[in-house]
């Protein structure tokens, strides 16, 4: 069976990037084909529509809604519209816990959610970021995401799904993930060196905090002198965040300890350790 997953990328965020890459990395998994469609950089109805349309016409056994700020009227929407022709959804959305209400509304429904709560809001101020600005943010943030072991833990969570339907259960039958990825939750299981999980840790709550620091300058500072300042700061955070990602990692490989879990052909997820192994 060939199971078919939706990616409904509703704006950005950084989970988003990698959404459907992380569930066939070689691109020769053969039970399982993605089709992504995209609202671009904008969450206005008529873009959300396109999507949503796109979405149902080709008729995904499920969908991932992915978002910033999930509990938008437009991203909920969306996985309203989806649910109704049938598709039962999975939404990705940066740190919306603080949001009680909506958050509860989100957790008594019968959507999957992960919340990813270290995919901060970038600086959005013209005076700070440009292009350059924010493609270099993202690879940064991606690579936090990465390292820390919170795609992983997406990424299994996102296969559980598809070996459901492999084994064929469908619709209200599939039990979807409902997921705060904390910093414990991201590192869990992925360090073979205490010192590495400490690091990665570290980098995880400092791109969690980013977030307030850029609301802060986004949203709560007035004058270019004042905010300007703020969301550089938060930038420097994250790229704070990036190295001592990359200093675990290199702990890791010193003592041959990098875990991967490659996905097999017919998608089953294989285990190694060691450099120059076969993974089992």
């Amino acid at each position: 069976m060939v199971v078919k997953v939706g990616i409904a990328k509703l704006g950005n965020i950084a989970s988003g990037v990698m959404a459907e890459l992380l569930l066939d990395e070689r691109a020769d998994r053969e039970d399982m084909q993605s089709f992504m469609a995209t609202s671009g950089t904008k969450l206005q109805p008529e873009d959300i529509e396109r999507v949503v349309s796109n979405m149902k016409a080709w008729k995904p056994d499920f969908c991932i809604v992915v978002s910033p700020n999930g509990v938008l009227p437009g991203p909920k929407g969306a996985r309203e519209d989806l649910a109704a022709a049938g598709i039962p959804c999975v939404v990705i959305t940066d740190d919306i816990t603080t949001k009680k209400d909506d958050f509860a509304a989100l957790k008594e429904s019968s959507f999957g959610y992960i919340i990813m709560k270290a995919d901060s809001m970038i600086g959005a101020r013209r005076e700070f970021l440009d292009p350059i600005e924010m493609a270099d943010y993202n690879g940064n943030l991606v690579k936090v995401l990465s390292l820390t072991g919170a795609f992983r833990k997406l990424q299994l969570a996102l296969d559980k799904v598809i070996d459901q339907v492999k084994a064929g259960k469908k619709g209200a039958e599939l039990e979807l993930p409902k997921i705060v990825m904390t910093s414990d939750k991201a590192v869990a299981g992925e360090f073979t060196n205490p010192y590495a999980l400490a690091k990665a840790r570290a980098a995880y709550e400092i791109a969690q905090a980013v977030a307030g620091v850029n609301v802060k300058g986004c949203f709560m500072t007035k004058g270019h002198e004042n905010y300007t300042p703020i969301v550089a700061s938060a930038h420097e955070m994250m790229r704070s965040a990036t190295l001592l990602c990359d200093e675990a990692r290199e702990i890791e490989k010193g003592c041959n300890g990098v875990i991967r879990m490659p996905h097999k052909a017919d998608g089953e997820i294989v285990k190694k350790v060691e450099l120059i192994s076969k993974p089992w």
